[in-house]
């Protein structure tokens, strides 16, 4: 029974590590994927950009239309930036549950707990 059980456990120790070998493959795929991913909306975006400056060259010079173009995505940087600013500000450095549960836990392994 006892080699048995050594041999269960060696082997189920065997198929764990022969995972975790794979799982690196896959993540590393995925995460070139998700790179080229990002890659090709760069330059769809900038291809909407040239568009829409072309688009608007039909109605005024070209020069001005790169100017409004550039103009507008200034200003959705700068709302992008506020956002992100106002969210960071909300961001509290401390994580207060886990530091509250950590107090907690250190006064009640120290005996000075309230229960």
């Amino acid at each position: 029974m006892s080699e048995q059980t050594s041999r269960l456990v060696r082997d189920e120790i065997r198929l764990a590590v022969a995972e975790l070998r794979e799982k690196p493959k896959y993540a590393g795929l995925g995460l070139g994927l998700f790179g080229s991913a990002g890659l090709f909306a760069f330059f769809g975006t900038a291809v909407l950009i040239t568009a829409a400056i072309l688009a608007l060259d039909l109605a005024v010079p070209a020069w001005a239309a790169a100017l409004i173009v550039a103009a507008v995505l200034f200003v959705l940087a700068l709302i992008a930036a506020l956002v992100g600013k106002r969210e960071i500000q909300q961001a509290k450095p401390m994580p207060e549950r886990a530091a509250e549960n950590v107090r907690r836990d250190i006064e009640e392994i120290t005996g000075r707990g309230t229960s």
